[in-house]
């Protein structure tokens, strides 16, 4: 792997007191050092710190006899070095810092974050050079590739977190990069209840559903939290089940003992050999799964699952859209992509008896991500709309309970849970 990092970009000499000349060159006796060691930076960080602190700890006890110059904080610059060598040099910080959920780079000289859901300009500058060097490193970990004939990749990173970048060409001027944090701040539906995304009520009745067996369909819009509803809902499958997962790029992540994670695989450099959500989906369920979870649906593979939650196998996905109406709209949409064949004739009754749940999901002014609805579907459709009932539904900044009921009472009642005690219990309402 190689070890060339260009120079250092200008917020780094304000954030660190040490001269340039001086990281420089210290920068390049860790890098020696790796290079003797034999250790790949990428993957043996913790080898790399060491003996970043072994430099900095030697060029400090030589600074005592006047040898060399004396570092302003030692500390800070074994991070520094770290970063460069180890990790993703200038972005480091940023993807170190719990509190920054995304970064992207517009152009070399902007590059924002967002924190709290709000998005900031950093005052980082960085060169072409750098930017194309970072993406590469990124990609390199990632075993994923980007080129004229593949101008848009979708990564992940070591620590989870989600890269994607649009090539130079197809976006004006300079090459576009968004990283994704995967910043875990809920396992558990209780934990939303804790961040003030879902009331006690609807935390309680959702993890019922789940155990259950419905199926939950989450919407919202870009970084709403659907992943990390996807994630807490998958949390309350049953040990027993045997879950299977399919995305385009692993972000799932939830404690099961009985699960198989599939990701979708880009076609190598013959044009050959990608494999699509759509084929997951199919070969999820050679695979003796008692639960299914697709990321995210976009296209064609909505069909698949719709055909296999129909034919009586419990699942879950997310898909983007505005309202829980729209997310039943858009899932009848999508599967007339697979085919000609296909009609709103078969799909629209399809989803009425396949999806049981829809959570949506938005961000409200401050930035906080909420619960904004649970709708149930009884399975009805009049004059090709889906009918539903509202279970929960936010009002006055609350997730109050509503009038509508679940559908599918057989399943509650199998699993021995009485939905209507949840409902209507006196568990404290709020959030």
């Amino acid at each position: 792997m190689s070890l060339t990092h260009p120079a250092p970009p200008r917020a780094d000499h304000a954030r660190h007191p040490e001269h340039p000349d001086l990281v420089e060159q210290l920068d390049q006796h860790v890098r020696e050092a790796v290079r003797r060691a034999g250790v790949d930076p990428q993957r043996d960080a913790a080898v790399v710190r060491r003996i970043a602190e072994s430099v900095v700890r030697d060029h400090d006890q030589r600074s005592l006899t006047g040898q060399v110059a004396a570092l302003h904080d030692p500390s800070a610059l074994v991070g520094e070095l770290v970063a460069r060598v180890a990790g993703f040099g200038p972005l480091q910080p940023f993807l170190d810092d719990p509190s920054v959920e995304e970064i992207w780079i517009n152009d070399p000289t902007r590059v924002f974050i967002a924190r709290n859901g709000r998005h900031e300009l950093t005052n980082l500058m960085l060169t072409t050079a750098q930017v194309d060097e970072l993406v590469e490193r990124m990609l390199k970990s990632s075993g994923r590739r980007i080129d004229v004939s593949t101008p848009f990749v979708d990564a992940m990173l070591p620590e989870g977190h989600r890269l994607h970048v649009v090539l130079q060409g197809i976006s004006r001027g300079f090459s576009a990069v968004n990283i994704r944090k995967f910043v875990l701040k809920a396992a558990r539906l209780s934990d939303l209840v804790e961040l003030g995304s879902l009331s006690p009520r609807a935390a309680t009745f959702l993890e019922a559903s789940i155990r259950a067996g419905l199926n939950v369909i989450v919407a919202g819009g870009t970084q709403a939290g659907k992943t990390t509803m996807l994630n807490c809902l998958a949390g309350a499958i049953p040990g027993g089940e045997r879950v299977i997962s399919a995305e385009e790029v692993f972000e799932l992540r939830f404690h099961h003992p009985d699960w198989v994670p599939l990701q979708t695989r880009q076609a190598g450099l013959e044009g050959t050999g990608a494999v699509r959500l759509r084929e997951l989906v199919k070969e999820s369920l050679r695979m003796r799964p008692s639960r299914l979870v697709v990321g995210e649906v976009r296209a064609e593979e909505c069909l698949d699952l719709l055909l296999a939650l129909n034919a009586g196998l419990p699942g879950m996905c997310t898909i983007h859209a505005n309202s829980a109406r729209e997310a039943l709209v858009k899932m009848c949409t999508l599967p007339l992509l697979a085919g000609e064949n296909i009609s709103a004739r078969f799909v629209v009754p399809t989803v009425a008896s396949s999806v049981d749940l829809v959570v949506h999901l938005g961000v409200d002014e401050h930035g906080v991500r909420r619960v904004n609805e649970v709708v149930g579907v009884p399975g009805r459709v009049e004059n090709d709309v889906i009918e539903t009932e509202p279970v929960f539904r936010r009002s006055g900044g609350e997730l109050r309970r509503v009038g509508g009921m679940p559908p599918r009472l057989d399943l509650f009642e199998r699993a021995g849970i009485d939905v209507h005690a949840i409902l209507a219990g006196p568990v404290r309402e709020g959030r």
